[in-house]
């Protein structure tokens, strides 16, 4: 048998791609097209295109050629070949076309493509150049689609920022300063109104241990790994660490959840008690919630859940729901933190709702593991799910994530939602104005692009806590939804900067501001702000 050859090349002539058009009609095969200068491939444009690969079976990018880039002094930055290439190195684009003309008119006029996919800033846009290309597609019977528009990134902007040798993570938080006020003295000032603030916080507690191992081996009576403990540290985990954060914040926070009648539970209690929490629980049964992580240095090797679901019957529901109407009538805001454990049952987050809903200014909630129940979280004002959390709710794992979270936000009622995406940062999502009469879902939602704020997590566990806590109290306060999330980057990126469940204080954000500035990223400017120093 004769071996393989070597691949097609991507990156294709016009006979070429005459030839492997025809080919992939004949064959039935859907063929998306995008097209764009493509001069920095950045995540944005990863993100776009792989988006546009998901509708249909080959991808086509076409990009514009250097003697028809019209982007500037020094533009483009990188050759026709050179961006070519880079395109062509992606797993999800198929063939890499270089266009002569100024537009992609013609060419759309000779690949006839099914698809078309354009950015979501070409939806309202009625450019005769772009009214030219759709045109030019929907006479041969193709579609338009409108990409996610997740993380708008421009190229000229990240180009721009490169020539002031500005990073570009520099030069989105610079993009905030100057849409969004974000000041370092208003957001100190809204941090200061974090004190006093009452919040009621529901969840399980778990207990979070570290179990420092010495160097892994090979078991001599099987081919298994061999761990041996050193040392071991416990840490507040759960609910319970959402009330750390927010006492630690500068709130009076009351915690409701369920414990054992045991001495562990008992110290738990005291050590809650001793920094300003009020804790009010359920009787459950067996002994308290608790994961273990063997960590080799700090590296993690093995997980184990030590847990039994918790069996939330009537009874318990309706002392839940009795503290509920009782907190209700005292604290601004409520977190209902379901960590899967049984709980935040579909029936107690119901309850727990209608009872909190009607006089709790400020509703927060978050879910962690495939058992709890996002979509049983109704008419929050904030919901903080990860991505894949947020996918794996309404089962869409191909469509744009603005369009995800519009289905999010209309089943739920939800007003606004942050999702975060790991090392790529979170997006702020809120509802623009009359979006249940609007048409199409990139018109429903608006998004906010907040950079992570660490370039490396030593570790991730309880980073969505410290979100959770922090963003819940920036709202309660009377801050935005980009407020929030900004705050509550900087909250998981100090939490992210340390080993274990460890609480985050309203100095540690404080001192996040000021590291931020004190490594010259601040700004002066005389516009309306009287020379004041930005963080940026």
């Amino acid at each position: 048998m004769a071996p393989p050859g070597p691949p097609a090349p991507k990156i294709v002539s016009r006979e070429q791609l005459a030839l492997l058009r025809e080919k992939a009609r004949e064959q039935e095969r859907v063929v998306v097209q995008c097209h764009g200068c493509f001069d920095i491939v950045h995540p944005g444009h990863i993100r776009h295109l792989q988006h546009a690969a998901k509708q249909g079976d080959l991808l086509l990018v076409s990009i514009t050629a250097d003697a028809e880039m019209n982007k500037g002094d020094g533009r483009p930055l990188f050759s026709q070949d050179l961006r070519a290439e880079n395109l062509a190195a992606l797993d999800c684009v198929d063939w890499v076309f270089i266009n002569p003309d100024a537009t992609a008119e013609s060419l759309l006029e000779f690949t006839r493509p099914d698809v078309y996919i354009k950015g979501r800033e070409y939806e309202g846009n009625d450019d005769p150049r772009f009214r030219a290309e759709r045109d030019a597609v929907e006479r041969h019977a193709g579609r338009i689609i409108f990409s996610s528009g997740d993380i708008v990134f421009s190229s000229t902007a990240l180009i721009a920022a490169m020539e002031r040798r500005e990073n570009p993570f520099q030069a989105r938080l610079r993009q905030l300063v100057e849409s969004k006020g974000m000041t370092a003295p208003r957001l100190e000032g809204l941090i200061d109104s974090f004190a006093g603030r009452r919040v009621a916080v529901f969840g399980e507690t778990i207990i979070d241990t570290y179990v420092m191992c010495d160097r892994p081996d090979i078991a001599g009576e099987a081919p298994v790994m061999s761990l041996r403990p050193l040392d071991q540290t416990s840490y507040d985990g759960g609910a319970a660490i959402i009330a750390r954060h927010l006492a630690a914040l500068g709130a009076h926070p009351t915690l409701v959840t369920a414990l054992p009648t045991s001495a562990q539970a008992s110290a738990l209690c005291g050590r809650l008690q001793s920094e300003g929490i009020d804790v009010r629980w359920i009787d459950s049964d067996g002994p308290m919630l608790e994961k273990q992580r063997f960590l080799v240095g700090s590296q993690k090797v093995m997980k184990l859940d030590l847990v039994r679901p918790i069996v939330c019957d009537a009874a318990s529901r309706g002392a839940m729901r009795d503290l509920a109407a009782e907190l209700a009538e005292e604290c601004e805001g409520a977190i209902l933190a379901d960590f899967g454990h049984g709980l935040l049952s579909p029936q107690a987050l119901a309850e727990l709702q209608a009872t909190l809903r009607p006089k709790v200014r400020v509703m927060a909630g978050d879910i962690s593991g495939r058992r709890s129940g996002l979509m049983s979280m109704h008419r929050m004002d904030l919901l903080c799910p990860t991505e894949a959390e947020l996918r794996d709710a309404v089962h869409d794992y191909s469509d744009s994530l603005n369009s995800v979270v519009w289905k999010l936000m209309t089943l739920t009622k939800a007003k606004n939602v942050l999702v975060t995406m790991g090392p790529d940062g979170l997006i702020a999502f809120d509802r623009l104005p009359g979006a249940d009469q609007m048409r199409g879902w990139e018109s429903r939602v608006r998004g906010e692009h907040v950079p992570a704020m660490t370039a490396h997590a030593v570790d991730q566990l309880g980073c969505g806590d410290a979100l959770l806590a922090t963003a819940a109290l920036a709202l309660i306060a009377g801050g935005s939804v980009t407020d929030a999330g900004f705050l509550g980057s900087l909250a998981a990126s100090h939490q992210a900067g340390r080993i274990g469940n460890v609480v985050v204080s309203a100095s540690d954000l404080r001192a996040g501001l000021r590291r931020l500035d004190g490594a010259k990223l601040a700004i002066t400017t005389g516009h309306g702000t009287h020379g004041q120093r930005m963080v940026v």
